[in-house]
This record gives C-alpha cells, sequence and structure tokens, in this order.
C-alpha cells in the first residue's frame, strides 16, 4: 500500500499543476534559441555530409580526436573513416589529395589546424585550386572548402597569429569568406559546401565558444546564407564602421560606447572578401558620410585598404564629409607577451577614439 501524500505536499504539486497550466497558455514570445559558433559549424558540415554523401572532411585529427577544437565533433563516430579521414602532419600533402578529389567530382573540406599552416599548402590553394576551372576554359571546377581558425588568438605569438583576409582575397578563382556570428558561420559554411569553386573559410579561434541568439530559421537545415553578401549588424546615422570575423565584435563594443555620447554608428559585417559586397558599404556611407574599416590583420595592403581604395577611386568620394580611415593590427609580428599583444590588436577604444577624431568631437 502507497504512502499516504502529506497535506503541504499536496498543496506543493497543486501550486506546481497551477503553474505549468499558466506557462502552457503564455502568450509571450520564447526567448531565442543560442548557438556558438563551434556548433554551428558542426551542425552545417553535419547536415551537408547528410544531404550529400560526395562531402567529406580530411585533415590532422579531425576523427577519432574529434578536431583539435571540436568542429567535427562526432562525425567520424556518425560517418567513418571514408568520410572522415586523419591525416598525417603535412599540408601539402592532404591539400594536394583533397584538391584533387575536387577535381574528380567529390566535395572534400580540408581542414588546416591554424590558417598559418596552409602556408604549407599554398601552392595547391592557389595554383591548383583556384586557377584550374579557368586554366581548363571552364570544363574543370575545383568544389572544395579549405577552412581553420584564422588570425590573433591569445599567446601563440607570430608564427600562429597572422590574418590571411587580404592573401587569399587577393586571387582571383577564390571565393573567400570569413564568419563572425553563428548565423554566419552556418550559413556561409553550408553555402560554401554547395559552391562549385573554391571557397577559403577563415574561421577565428576566439570566437568557436561565443554562443549567439539565433531565430529557428538558422537552426533548420535548409538554412544557408549567400555568398558575397554583407550584414548590416547595428543601423546608425553619423559613421560607417566596416570589419569583419571577430573584429565586427571590436565594432559593436565601440558603437554601443559612442551611443553613449550621441553617436550611432552603423556596423557593417562583410562576411564575404571575395566578392566583396561594396554596394552596403557605398549605401551606407551615402546616409553616414563617413568611414572607418577595422581588421586585426596587418595595415600594409589589407582588406581595409581595398575598400578605401574603392571609396576614394569611385563615385563614393563625393559622399565623404572626411577622409576614410583604417583601424588596423600593428605592423609587427605577433609578440607573446599578453601587454604587447593586447597592444598589437584594435581595442574597442581604438575604434572611439578615431571616431571621435573624425566627427571633431571632443
Amino acid at each position: 500500500m502507497a504512502a499516504p501524500i502529506a497535506k503541504s505536499n499536496l498543496v506543493m504539486l497543486k501550486n506546481a499543476f497551477k503553474y505549468v497550466g499558466l506557462r502552457g497558455i503564455s502568450t509571450s514570445r520564447p526567448a531565442s534559441a543560442q548557438l556558438t559558433v563551434r556548433d554551428a559549424l558542426n551542425s552545417g558540415i553535419d547536415e551537408e555530409m547528410e544531404r550529400d554523401e560526395r562531402v567529406f572532411i580530411l585533415g590532422e585529427e579531425v576523427a577519432q580526436y574529434d578536431g583539435a577544437y571540436k568542429i567535427s565533433r562526432g562525425l567520424w563516430k556518425k560517418y567513418g573513416d571514408k568520410r572522415v579521414i586523419d591525416t598525417p602532419i603535412t599540408e601539402m600533402g592532404f591539400a594536394g589529395i583533397a584538391t584533387g578529389a575536387a577535381m574528380a567530382g567529390l566535395r572534400p573540406i580540408c581542414e588546416f589546424m591554424t590558417w598559418n599552416f596552409s602556408m604549407q599548402a599554398i601552392d595547391h590553394v592557389i595554383n591548383s585550386a583556384a586557377k584550374t576551372f579557368y586554366m581548363s576554359a571552364g570544363i574543370v571546377n575545383v568544389p572544395i572548402v579549405f577552412r581553420g581558425p584564422n588570425g590573433a588568438a591569445a599567446g601563440v605569438a607570430a608564427q600562429h597569429s597572422q590574418c590571411f583576409g587580404a592573401w587569399y582575397s587577393h586571387c582571383p578563382g577564390l571565393k573567400v569568406i570569413a564568419p563572425y556570428s553563428a548565423e554566419d558561420a552556418k550559413g556561409l559554411l553550408k553555402a560554401a559546401i554547395r559552391d562549385p569553386d573554391p571557397v577559403v573559410c577563415l574561421e577565428n579561434e576566439i570566437m568557436y565558444g561565443t554562443a549567439f541568439d539565433v531565430s529557428d530559421e538558422v537552426l533548420s537545415k535548409d538554412f544557408v546564407l549567400p555568398i558575397g553578401k554583407a550584414k548590416i549588424e547595428r543601423a546608425g546615422k553619423h559613421i560607417t564602421l566596416v570589419a569583419f570575423s571577430r573584429a565586427v565584435a571590436t565594432c559593436l563594443d565601440a558603437a554601443k560606447e559612442l551611443s553613449t555620447i550621441g553617436i550611432e554608428a552603423e556596423v557593417i559585417n562583410l562576411r564575404t572578401l571575395r566578392p566583396l559586397d561594396f554596394d552596403t558599404v557605398m549605401e551606407s556611407v551615402k546616409k553616414t558620410n563617413h568611414l572607418v574599416s577595422v581588421e586585426h590583420g596587418w595595415p600594409q595592403s589589407g582588406v581595409g585598404a581595398e575598400i578605401v581604395s574603392r571609396m576614394v577611386e569611385g563615385p563614393g568620394f563625393y559622399h565623404l564629409d572626411a577622409p576614410p580611415v583604417r583601424v588596423t593590427g600593428a605592423d609587427i609580428p605577433m609578440p607573446y607577451a599578453k601587454t604587447l599583444e593586447d597592444h598589437s590588436l584594435p581595442q574597442g577604444k581604438d575604434v572611439v577614439r578615431v571616431v571621435k577624431k573624425l566627427l571633431n568631437v571632443q
């Protein structure tokens, strides 16, 4: 025989059912789901591997170890050795294998543990993958994605902190994406995997663990973002801030601080470096009449230099009330010491200082 329920417990149960009932008929909007950049990339790869059996991933530690940054977590157990392939530490070797597989009709995802190591494989990225469609008179497509963390992380010094946005976006034949948020990461990577041409995907290690609010649309298996289209992350009317990858967060921090003194900055997340969505930048500058480009890479021949050049060489020049300004990383190899590292990368306060000077605000 079951033990009798105490009166106090009955009251608690009654209140609990009353609360559940009220929640059941609530008309308030549900809270947005959250998704980290890491999980966005993982789900994007998983969904495309499930959708197309020609898609496979290879690279150092991508299989049994689930990836150095856990982007490929669970994929080896799900798809097996033939589609999730651990390679030796030889970027030139496995980038060549992946490029050849793409020429033969497969759709490889080639992971570099860091884009700094792609220097070992740059001949395959540029001379094999990027140029073959042109050199074959359009007969041979190379549908491959080269991906991995790019730019400065933390405490990894000069040989592991370079930004390759300007390097690869310089080359015709490549498409270059640089996601900032979880929405960017999933939508752009899925588009890259489906693309008939080679795509370079420049991620950021620091952003992997960052969680973003996402809509049900982003969580859908059908969610894809167009390559070559920027996004206005924050609307404004006084100045245009243009950035990509982690530098978007730098701009959003600056915009938040600027808003406290009455300056409304429009923040543009480029998303794609090649093809560059200059139209979105132009339309913003027509409204704000001021332009600041922000990037973590070096200043000479950088992405910001390209944006500023296009602005001053074309009709955008006539919409400017002041010269456009670039905020970049320091023109030095990345130091190891944290204090020096912090001073080598643009911070929100640096952007605020530049904006105030540009708008002649004390």
